[in-house]
């Protein structure tokens, strides 16, 4: 293991900037859902928009996963759990903050997190295609999708007879740490059975999304679209790796040293960076483009009327 020397401060540091960084996603989230149900209700009287709204659940259940991310994010960090939970709450026991990081690992490795990258995956695979699944085919796809990962992420973190075959650094979720005042703080880490599971789940997600991608590319032909999908596709297969690879290195170090926080902090910006990007190309981009385009196709319309002339026909692509 390397040493790095812990900084109190720094730990600190590190926590506020991630709840900060988890702030601004829940208000960005609040936002995309502001706009998928604008669009929804003004769907109702524009038959373009309720062509290219037919997508409205798979969007929200994409904003809904990035959503409970971050809130399953907070669960692991102490500074929130000292100021914002234990006021409202009595003072939790070690095994019962342990179990807290249990729940933070299952719903956001094995649950949250493929919920929302297998629904953008999605997103990208239907935008080119001349039908839409219905809503309740799409939200079985996308649960179904994320049942097995869940699944042995719940086996692996929660049942002791899976962890005696395996070394404590493959099945060590929480580590107990003592500050200045002898009190037990109870700090989440990453085990490595747990990141070997979610890099078989991203090295799937990974071909998958890029055979989506090329088929998405050979269809559209307006430059822009073209640079939107090809930021998403870049986020997405340069950010996945990256997160893989720093939850492994996290075992190098035990969760209380400073060097864990560093490589855990970089673990959520990989997901955070996914997130931000996923809802600006796949939610608020296309929504806003939808919109104005009814605008113009209203415009036109009044200018055409005399011809009764109306377009009904879907988007090329709907991204």
């Amino acid at each position: 293991m390397f040493f790095i020397p812990t900084l109190p401060f720094l730990d600190s540091s590190i926590d506020f900037a991630t709840i900060s960084f988890i702030a601004a996603l829940l208000i960005l989230s609040l936002f995309s859902i502001c706009f998928i149900f604008h669009l929804r209700f003004k769907s109702r009287s524009s038959c373009h928009l309720q062509n290219f709204n037919s997508l409205w659940t798979v969007r929200f259940l994409f904003v809904f996963f990035i959503t409970f991310w971050a809130l399953t994010e907070l669960l692991r960090l102490p500074l929130f759990r000292r100021r914002y939970f234990y006021p409202l709450l009595p003072q939790l026991t070690v095994p019962q903050q342990a179990n807290l990081c249990k729940v933070h690992l299952v719903l956001s490795l094995g649950f949250f997190e493929p919920g929302f990258l297998v629904t953008l995956l999605f997103l990208l695979d239907v935008s080119v295609k001349k039908t839409t699944p219905r809503s309740f085919f799409s939200v079985f796809f996308v649960l179904a999708s994320c049942l097995p990962i869940f699944l042995l992420q719940v086996y692996f973190v929660f049942f002791p007879d899976s962890k005696r075959r395996f070394p404590e650094l493959f099945h060590r979720s929480w580590f107990v740490s003592w500050n200045s005042d002898d009190h037990k703080t109870v700090l989440c880490a990453y085990p490595l059975l747990s990141t070997i599971l979610f890099g078989v789940f991203g090295a799937v997600f990974s071909l998958s999304f890029l055979l989506s991608f090329w088929r998405v590319v050979s269809h559209v032909i307006n430059k822009a679209l073209k640079v939107r999908i090809f930021a998403l596709a870049l986020t997405v297969i340069i950010a996945l790796p990256l997160q893989i690879l720093f939850m492994g290195l996290s075992v190098l170090w035990t969760p209380d040293k400073t060097g864990f926080d560093g490589v855990a902090l970089f673990v959520f910006l990989s997901t955070f960076t996914c997130a931000v990007v996923g809802e600006g190309i796949l939610v608020i981009k296309p929504i806003a483009d939808s919109l104005a385009a009814e605008e113009g196709a209203r415009g036109d319309s009044y200018r055409g009327s005399s011809h009764g002339e109306r377009s009904s026909r879907r988007p090329l692509c709907t991204l």
